[in-house]
């Protein structure tokens, strides 16, 4: 059986083409001013990487903060749902999944079966996302690539107030011009971050093990500043940015399955 997965996120939008519970293909484009038509045109792509055409899926289920933009799609399910879904597939036993986009940023507490059992989100400020990362990098002129590794060089962190955008990037002026090491303002800005989403995290309590996923698992920087304040080790698949489009597809073959 073959089923399709769309997280249509915030910058991006994703697919996952599940094959008897195997992923066999993925695509991914910028969500720009037309997300509707770029789902379409993402899915397009994942089939024919897969060499199957739109006939071939049973079932195609979306997620995600534009999830309403997959007009095609023939479910859908909240990306907490997708999360959980998608953190037992990958890692059976995990039981937390921390999710860190470009936006916002969710915890999800899921059984042996990747069923949400509890979840906590944070998105009233962008200080617990990626997009945090990005104004940072700005701020310190450094490319969004070299932030992770720049703040792994660091021995100390020098202290910035995370809790706005715009006042974190006010103190990394501030410390810009006292001439602090970019290294040590970049493990600043990591650390500041991770305080967040930890806070979150721990209001909905870390029961192990604990993957993380999103397209903020990729920095090295977050991830080292993360297991810091978490005091566990972490587990990341091979491709985080695609686990919501994952666990959507994996919740589309369940539901042909019911409906054969």
């Amino acid at each position: 059986m073959i089923s399709a997965g769309i997280d249509m996120g915030t910058q991006r939008v994703k697919v996952a083409i599940i094959k008897d519970k195997q992923v066999i293909a993925t695509a991914q484009n910028f969500s720009g001013f037309e997300p509707a038509a770029v789902a379409q045109q993402t899915l397009n792509e994942a089939l024919e990487a897969a060499k199957l055409s739109r006939e071939d899926v049973a079932h195609i289920t979306a997620t995600g903060a534009g999830v309403d933009m997959a007009t095609f799609a023939d479910s859908n399910i909240s990306m907490m749902g997708a999360d959980a879904k998608a953190g037992a597939y990958f890692f059976p036993s995990v039981r937390t999944v921390i999710d860190v986009g470009a936006e916002d940023a969710r915890a999800v507490k899921c059984d042996e079966y990747g069923i949400m059992q509890d979840f906590v989100v944070n998105a009233r400020c962008a200080a617990g996302a990626g997009t945090f990362i990005e104004a940072m990098a700005r701020a310190l002129e450094v490319d969004l690539e070299e932030m992770g590794p720049l703040s792994l060089k660091a021995e100390r962190a020098s202290t910035i107030n995370a809790s706005c955008v715009i006042f974190a990037e006010s103190d990394v002026v501030s410390l810009i011009h006292r001439e602090e090491p970019k290294s040590e303002i970049a493990r600043a800005i990591f650390d500041a971050m991770a305080e967040r989403v930890t806070s979150m995290v721990r209001r909905l309590g870390v029961t192990p093990d604990l993957a993380l996923v999103g397209g903020v698992a990729k920095d090295v920087g977050f991830v080292a500043a993360l297991k810091r304040r978490l005091g566990t080790e972490i587990l990341i698949p091979e491709n985080p940015i695609f686990a919501g489009a994952v666990g959507a597809g994996l919740v589309a073959a369940r539901r042909a399955k019911r409906r054969q």
